[in-house]
């Protein structure tokens, strides 16, 4: 499939954020009004926002990421921003600042019951065409690499099969359809331009 370009500028979008410190990969993944989940680009390279610590001395490279949340925050109309916690603590309360504290959430997604339920509403969201992308290739490298794995009380989890085959976008594009799916529950109009950050990072 095509890896098709992203939204025009001044789109109402939602973000999700999944990172780490040196191990696991950190993406951003946004999702439009429509169902429209694609992977930002940033910078004046338009590098896709998910970053390999191998291709950055062995470490998430941090002040990139916070260069790509500015300029999304810039381009875009950002109307909600899901993302784990973990390992970015300092991040968000910079963003929080910036961005305003009554925007910014965050959204642990080791939290099963939680987690749980936005599979399994993102599953039956692509199953029923309301999820269309962007054909990004690293996202669907961690889409298939990403398996279920059991835990109490007949849920599941993501996990990767192995400790080289990374699921990091895959959280990040659940985690873009949950915040567009909560804010659609709360109104939100396509042309609405209200920001609301929700932000961290899982494990490493």
């Amino acid at each position: 499939m095509e890896w098709l370009p992203n939204p025009p500028d001044g789109t109402a979008i939602c973000i999700g954020f999944d990172g780490s410190e040196n191990n696991d990969w950190t993406a951003l993944r946004a999702e439009t009004h429509d169902g429209f989940n694609f992977t930002p680009r940033y910078g004046p390279d338009a590098r896709p926002t998910i970053w390999n610590p191998a291709e950055w001395n062995g470490k998430t490279p941090r002040a990139e990421v916070r260069a790509a949340v500015d300029e999304l925050h810039t381009r875009y109309r950002v109307t909600r921003q899901y993302c784990d916690p973990q390992y970015w603590q300092s991040e968000i309360g910079e963003w929080s600042l910036k961005y305003g504290t009554e925007c910014v959430f965050e959204w642990p997604t080791n939290q099963i019951k939680r987690m749980h339920a936005a599979l399994e509403r993102f599953e039956t969201d692509l199953a029923n065409g309301r999820i269309h992308h962007d054909g990004c290739p690293l996202t669907a490298a961690a889409m298939a690499n990403a398996k279920k794995v059991a835990k109490p009380g007949q849920r599941f989890l993501l996990g990767k099969p192995t400790d080289h085959q990374k699921i990091d976008a895959a959280m990040a594009t659940v985690l873009a359809h949950e915040a567009a799916m909560d804010a659609h529950a709360k109104g939100w109009a396509a042309d609405q331009s209200t920001t609301v950050l929700v932000l961290g990072t899982r494990r490493r």
